[in-house]
């Protein structure tokens, strides 16, 4: 099972930019799509964005031409550049891969 760390979470001004890492252990992380979810509070837990291991990705709605999943496979690390945050990007941010969850990493966009 693999295990992942997200880090790069904290407070941004409106307007401002964040990038997240997912690091994940084992093998093979090459092969396997990763995903990143957030939570706000009182909502439910939404997918943002999706790389699959060829690097072809998607993205909500809400954040296109804004947030950008990337991947080095080298590192076995995913990341989320959010570019243009607003307050309603406040939520807890999670990377998600072959089942396995992060801990998840808090994202405040606030004045």
């Amino acid at each position: 099972q693999v295990q992942l760390v997200e880090s790069g979470g904290g407070l941004v001004q409106p307007g401002g930019s964040l990038r997240l890492s997912c690091a994940a252990s084992g093998t093979d992380f090459s092969i396997y799509a990763m995903y990143w979810y957030r939570q706000a509070p009182g909502k439910q837990r939404e997918l943002v964005a999706s790389i699959t291991g060829d690097g072809r990705t998607n993205y909500v709605y809400s954040v296109k031409g804004r947030f950008t999943i990337s991947r080095d496979n080298a590192k076995n690390t995913a990341y989320l550049q959010m570019n243009s945050l607003q307050p309603e990007d406040t939520a807890v941010y999670y990377c998600k891969s072959r089942g396995s969850w992060g801990q998840g990493t808090q994202v405040t966009v606030s004045s």
